[in-house]
């Protein structure tokens, strides 16, 4: 039996963003080990036995190239890797993993440039392509927002899941508002799943704590409550819980 079968880095501390997937995954009774996003990663974390690894706002500075040559390994023989979106994934501003052995076997081409998008106007998750990991939730009756994302392409043949809609939106009636105009001027992907041999892999552009998540952290009706020991109780929206359980159990493969 592993006695932790998730490695989750970043997302700043228990205390701070990685409260929300933390404390989620800790009501799911989902064990973990939780790396902050200023410490390194050492050849004991990547050396215990694994079925997912959670790199989120974890910049690659501190994850030695050898020691990502051992997570694709670990990756190859069966566990999961999911990248989630922040000023320290993707490249981002610091982290910086485009042209790392960890970006080689992700589903999405990493820029080597600044990509992070900040929405000041709306920003709408749609479906694009039914998977379990999207299935069941209401992306077309009820699109979430986001407030921001990371830019990148999809490799060949990877299949985009969930695509963000950016709208420009203007008042036609400036004395009164009664009447707001919505123009849609960009769509990109935002989550994208793969595979790396044995391993299935998966990105999602957008951040799942605040600031970035937006609206996306309150979806549904109801709401849904966890607690990371070490931290304190999150409230968020029970379609955002219902969406990071199937992303999370999906790509780690935990049934």
């Amino acid at each position: 039996m592993i006695e932790h079968p998730i490695l989750y880095l970043g997302d700043t501390s228990l205390d701070g963003a990685a409260r929300y997937l933390a404390g989620l995954m800790s009501s799911w009774k989902l064990a973990y080990q939780y790396i902050p996003s200023d410490r390194p990663v050492d050849d004991d974390a990547i050396g215990a036995p694994r079925r997912l690894y959670i790199l989120s706002d974890y910049p690659a500075r501190l994850f030695d190239p050898e020691l990502q040559h051992r997570l694709v390994e670990r990756v190859a023989q069966g566990a999961g890797l999911l990248m989630i979106g922040g000023w320290e994934s993707f490249c981002g501003c610091g982290g910086d993993w485009g042209g790392t052995p960890i970006a080689r076997i992700l589903p999405v081409h990493i820029s080597m440039n600044d990509d992070r998008v900040n929405c000041d106007q709306p920003a709408l998750v749609t479906k694009k392509t039914d998977h379990p990991i999207t299935n069941g939730l209401p992306w077309n009756d009820r699109p979430p927002t986001i407030g921001g994302f990371n830019r990148f392409e999809p490799k060949a043949r990877a299949p985009v899941l969930l695509e963000v809609h950016r709208f420009a939106a203007r008042c036609l009636d400036a004395p009164t508002g009664a009447m707001i105009h919505f123009e849609q001027t960009e769509r990109h992907p935002l989550l994208v799943v793969g595979y790396h041999q044995g391993g299935q892999t998966a990105a999602l552009a957008t951040d799942i704590a605040p600031h970035w998540v937006g609206g996306l952290v309150d979806w549904g009706t109801g709401r849904a409550t966890g607690h990371a020991p070490g931290s304190y109780e999150i409230e968020v929206g029970d379609l955002y819980a219902a969406f990071l359980r199937q992303l999370v159990h999906w790509t780690g493969n935990l049934g």
